[in-house]
């Protein structure tokens, strides 16, 4: 390995660390440069009670939407960086980079017709899962995304799952606001889960 290798390994550990105590990074719309947030309101789905809904549901029976994990990540990141005003900076992009090589980012991607219509990505460490950002390029592929995350995070035994802010979207499938002291006693729990892989 070399020591560009390490360095950028180091790095990548650093970042998951912080991560890791329940901050979320943005990159600033203006200088680029990232700023950590580490709310007192939390957001979160909880993986035990989640919701999805009846019209998703009906639709997800008849559609054609297929899913995959980790095989477009940085498609899906381009795209949800694809707004008017995006947080998601050239600086963030590259600590993603790190992030990715030290297996700790993933995506769920939604496939139609074999091209790439929806998705989210997100950064996981041990039982816990940091939701950042999902895009849609077609009706419902961004909520058909959530659901299929939802599912996998179960299937993998994980026990977080941080949504970071609240929006009406979200609440649809059960998304909740709590206090720090709560939210930190949930981290701590899904730490626990040492071997859960995404």
């Amino acid at each position: 390995m070399s020591n560009k290798d390490i360095l950028l390994k180091e790095r990548a550990e650093k970042v998951l660390q912080i991560y890791a105590q329940g901050a979320f990074p943005m990159g600033d719309s203006d200088t680029g440069e990232i700023e950590w947030f580490y709310p007192e309101i939390r957001t979160i789905i909880p993986l035990d009670n989640y919701n999805i809904p009846h019209s998703l549901k009906k639709f997800l029976d008849s559609s054609n939407f297929e899913f995959r994990y980790d095989t477009s990540l940085f498609e899906v990141i381009d795209n949800c960086s694809h707004r008017e005003s995006t947080w998601i900076s050239t600086q963030l992009v590259k600590e993603y980079k790190g992030l990715n090589k030290i297996g700790a980012l993933h995506s769920v991607e939604v496939f139609s017709d074999n091209k790439l219509v929806g998705g989210l990505y997100g950064i996981s460490y041990r039982g816990a899962f940091f939701g950042e950002s999902m895009f849609s390029k077609v009706s419902q592929a961004s909520k058909a995304a959530l659901a299929s995350l939802l599912k996998r995070l179960n299937e993998k035994g994980f026990s977080l799952l941080d949504v970071q802010f609240q929006t009406d979207h979200l609440k649809m499938f059960g998304a909740v606001e709590i206090p720090l002291s709560d939210y930190n006693f949930i981290l701590e729990k899904a730490y626990q889960d040492i071997d859960t892989k995404f």
